[in-house]
């Protein structure tokens, strides 16, 4: 559809069935095409919602398909005696998984809890050395220490649970007792794990009804089944969905709240707050991102502070280990290193901080610019992603942190399995790299180097399609029926910007419809300062 000028021009009921929902078959070429095996596309005349398969019990259990998938492939390395995965069995089968380890690594078999101090510990347990002073310590935020605490404790009680109140440190692991418990342990995170997936892909249902489908994007990702074992992330998959509802649903205080405890549960959740404040700015709703931040820094301090004024030196553990340590998994700094250009840990935390401040400015710079205001979840997408880019390390399991915002900003199967392609490859080269099968240990794997670089361009290209959608909206998905404008962002969502946008501004219109809409504009702006309802 076209305007006299040749400009392209969106049908107003582009992807809308009779009940208003948005389905996937008439929108996405890709949906639609693979429909073709269970009868075609969805009727525009449908009546959807009359059937006990709602979208959201086929989302759940399309999760549940693809997490058992994910336990079926991590289940070579969940062995009861730990010789029976000995290496190179993890990573040849691409299995591993830090939390059996980490249940020995960290004192969490002996009974010590997350973060207890150093001289708590019983005589057996006291450090040898300076070296083993943190041989215990947690590097990971509070919440996610609590949640390894909490399934310790379970598997303590259902498990064999050896008393090594004697034995030292270094011969734990090799209690088979232990090894079992081990597994055990695994699986408990495993049944937790899933819970969490599930509660937050009801979340991302219930926060966008007219679009419940882009929750499957998440629900049916093949990174969802290869990382959601590999260690803690997806606990904060949890807490990004609650933010997501909750602003959605216009419960500031709520959002703060899931920013805060995601923040206490890995770092990124933070930068949530940028995104919302150059939306506030530019919606002249400054009063909405106040208690939002509050809210987020409240329930962040009610989390951290218990723990670190119980043990301030295993608290700051945390901080120190990611401040002093160097390039390392799936960072453009370890390519670097790699090949003989190595930098300190204090020069790349520096160039990491300009470069990602940069980044920031750039992407605040596009919300307050951009002829349309920004969907929120767009600049949160670009604001994580620009975070992994620079950062001096990039886990494979980091690919839960943009999952659900990808899903989100750009919900295209296309693209998003084009990003997933790329770290489909990334999550096999990493495993061949550690285990050195293509190359001697001390070379420099050329093929580990290629796949970083291929994983960094799938992360390029997913958001160079998103700040395309920004400057056009038109190609947004989410947009691209000319009925919704920002169905996650709360206060946003048909706000003053959208209207003015609507009214003729969009220079796709003719230039007759300009002149009226400039005129339709200053009414809009005139009314919209003095009638509160423009501000809501």
């Amino acid at each position: 559809m076209t305007d006299e000028r040749g400009s392209r021009r969106v049908d107003p009921q582009l992807g809308r069935t009779r009940s208003g929902g948005v389905a996937p078959t008439l929108t996405d070429p890709l949906a639609r095409a693979a429909s073709s095996w269970a009868g075609g596309r969805l009727g525009r005349i449908a009546l959807t919602g009359h059937s006990w398969w709602t979208p959201l019990r086929i989302i759940l259990v399309v999760a549940t398909i693809t997490f058992g998938l994910g336990i079926v492939q991590k289940s070579p390395c969940v062995v009861e005696k730990w010789s029976d995965a000995a290496q190179p069995l993890p990573f040849s089968h691409m299995c591993y998984s830090d939390i059996s380890y980490l249940y020995v690594g960290r004192g969490l078999a002996e009974g010590i809890l997350p973060y207890q101090p150093v001289d708590s510990l019983p005589g057996a347990k006291q450090p040898a050395n300076s070296d083993a002073q943190h041989q215990f310590s947690i590097e990971y935020p509070v919440l996610t220490g609590a949640w390894m605490g909490a399934a310790s404790a379970v598997t303590h009680v259902i498990g064999k649970s050896p008393d090594l109140s004697g034995i030292s440190p270094s011969a734990v692991g090799s209690d088979e007792r232990v090894q079992y418990d081990g597994a055990l342990f695994w699986g408990v995170n495993a049944v937790g794990f899933f819970v969490v997936l599930l509660v937050a892909l009801a979340f991302l249902v219930y926060a966008q009804r007219r679009r419940p489908w882009d929750a499957v994007l998440v629900a049916a990702s093949p990174a969802l089944a290869l990382s959601g074992m590999i260690n803690w992330d997806l606990l904060v998959v949890g807490c990004v969905a609650g933010f997501v509802w909750a602003w959605s649903t216009r419960r500031p205080v709520w959002a703060g709240i899931f920013i805060g405890l995601g923040t206490a549960t890995k770092l990124f959740p933070l930068f949530f707050l940028g995104p919302l404040l150059v939306l506030c700015v530019r919606q002249r709703r400054f009063d909405a991102w106040l208690p939002t931040a509050a809210a987020a820094l409240g329930s962040w301090l009610v989390v951290n502070l218990p723990v670190f004024y119980w043990s301030p030196d295993e608290y700051l553990w945390f901080w120190r280990f990611n401040s002093e340590r160097g390039p390392d998994f799936g960072s453009l700094w370890l390519v670097a290193a790699d090949y003989g250009h190595r930098a300190t840990p204090h020069a790349v935390n520096v160039t990491t901080a300009v470069l990602f401040g940069v980044a920031c400015v750039v992407i605040g710079l596009l919300g307050l610019l951009a002829r349309r205001r920004p969907r929120l979840v767009q600049l949160m997408f670009l604001v994580v992603a620009s975070f992994l880019l620079v950062n001096k390390v990039y886990s494979p399991q980091y690919v839960l942190w943009l999952l659900p915002l990808a899903a989100l900003a750009r919900p295209r199967w296309r693209d998003l399995l084009i990003w997933q392609a790329c770290e489909i490859f990334y999550f096999f080269a990493v495993w061949m790299h550690i285990a050195n099968f293509f190359v001697t240990a001390g070379d420099p794997d050329w093929v580990y180097a290629l796949a970083i670089v291929i994983r960094i361009l799938g992360v390029i290209y997913l958001m160079a399609m998103v700040v395309r959608d920004i400057v056009r909206p038109w190609h947004d998905p989410v947009r691209k029926d000319g009925l919704s404008d920002d169905p996650l962002g709360g206060i946003f969502d048909e706000g003053v910007d959208s209207r003015l946008y609507e009214a003729g501004l969009d220079h796709r219109s003719s230039p007759g419809q300009v002149d009226e809409g400039e005129a339709e504009v200053e009414q809009i702006s005139e009314d919209s300062d003095r009638d509160p309802l423009y501000a809501s």
